[in-house]
C-alpha cells in the first residue's frame, strides 16, 4: 500500500478537516485489554476520584492513538507514517454518562524532501488542548 494523498497536491498550510471521536469508558476498558494498562483511574471513578482528578480520565496512550488513527485515515495508509510524537498537556475527562469526545485537525507544517510532509496535529476535549508539540511525518504519493 501507499499513500492515497499525493505529495504535489499538498502546500505548507494545507487544512485536514477535523474529525470528531466519541470516548466512553468501554473503549477505555478495550484499551486497557489490549495495552494491558489497568490503572483505575481510567476506569473506576472512585478511585480517580481519590488520587485528585475530576473524574476517569483516558490513557495517554489512547489519546495518541487516536491523533495516530487521525493522520493514518487522512494517508490512506498506516505505513506512511514515518514518525509520530506528542507531549500530553490535559487529560481527557471521561464521564460516565454521555462519555468525551476528542476533536483532532491537522495542518501540513512543511514540506521535506523525498515526497514526506509534517503534520502539525491540534487534539482538544472539553475546550482543554489534550496533546501539544503533536507531530507526524508522512511519506506522500
Amino acid at each position: 500500500m501507499t499513500a492515497k494523498v499525493n505529495y504535489a497536491d499538498v502546500e505548507v498550510g494545507t487544512e485536514i478537516p477535523a474529525q470528531t471521536y466519541a470516548v466512553d469508558r468501554a473503549n477505555l476498558v478495550m484499551y486497557a485489554g489490549a495495552s494491558g494498562d489497568f490503572n483505575p483511574i481510567h476506569w473506576r471513578e472512585s478511585v480517580a476520584k481519590a488520587v485528585g482528578l475530576p473524574d476517569v480520565i483516558a490513557h495517554g496512550m489512547y489519546t495518541m492513538a487516536q491523533g495516530g488513527r487521525f493522520v493514518t485515515d487522512w494517508a490512506g495508509d498506516p505505513a506512511a507514517v514515518v514518525d509520530y510524537g506528542v507531549r500530553f498537556s490535559s487529560p481527557v475527562v471521561v464521564p460516565d454518562e454521555g462519555g468525551a469526545t476528542l476533536e483532532i485537525s491537522g495542518q501540513v507544517e512543511e514540506k521535506l524532501d523525498d515526497n514526506k510532509v509534517v503534520v502539525a496535529l491540534t487534539a482538544r476535549s472539553n475546550d482543554q488542548k489534550v496533546l501539544t508539540r503533536a507531530k507526524a511525518v508522512v511519506k506522500l504519493a
